[in-house]
């Protein structure tokens, strides 16, 4: 397995994108004020393997193509930072309805299998991490060291696994501090609009590496 050269920036890069509230944080934690730091901590486990499953997909489709087309390379980077920073402004303009959503979510507590379930949807689905593994990751890799899939599988394990721990971490404080939270939506809110804009600033960064190179 051929290691990117630049892994230490890949690392920084990826807890940036991780750590701006997108859709599997807000599921995470409102899972934790509804039901608790149990349920949240198996919807993440649930959400992390959802996410790497998409990352494999993302790397067998995007692999060979990355490795023959400098075109399309460009192209990806140009369609990714432009969506990224269409998410950030959609989660800033909708931050009152995405915080209200946190706030309903049932009565009833699911059960560990629907919890792992619901967060395999929302990790496989996730724009932001679709993005984040089709236009960010790829400007990680070596190209002239050995195959592209590999490296962005590996990449994407990866992403995964520093997933789990932060997110799990978003789930154990919202889980502590559940009344906190559910008690003035103007927290979420603030949370939410925060991510958003740590959105914005990435797809601008993507665009300019696309314009100025590696």
């Amino acid at each position: 397995m051929v290691i990117p050269s630049r892994l230490t920036e890949y690392i920084v890069a990826a807890m940036v994108i991780i750590l701006a509230p997108g859709p599997s944080v807000l599921f995470v934690i409102a899972r934790a004020i509804s039901w608790g730091r149990k349920v949240a901590i198996f919807t993440v486990a649930g959400n992390v393997t959802g996410s790497f499953v998409l990352s494999v997909f993302v790397a067998i489709g995007l692999g060979p193509l990355l490795q023959r087309s400098e075109l399309a390379y460009t192209g990806i980077q140009w369609a990714g930072g432009l969506y990224l920073m269409y998410l950030g402004v959609d989660a800033i303009r909708h931050r009152a309805v995405h915080a209200a959503d946190m706030r309903n979510q049932g009565d009833s507590a699911p059960t560990v299998a629907r919890s792992i379930k619901d967060g395999f949807w929302v990790g496989s689905l996730n724009p932001k991490a679709m993005v984040f593994y089709a236009a960010v990751l790829p400007q990680f890799i070596d190209r002239e060291r050995g195959s592209v899939t590999a490296q962005l599988i590996l990449l994407g394990a990866i992403f995964s696994i520093l997933a789990f721990i932060s997110d799990g971490t978003w789930g154990l404080l919202a889980g502590t501090a559940r009344q906190w939270l559910a008690t003035d939506a103007n927290r979420l809110e603030k949370l939410r609009a925060g991510g958003g804009s740590i959105m914005i600033m990435l797809g601008v960064a993507v665009l300019i590496s696309a314009v100025v190179g590696p």
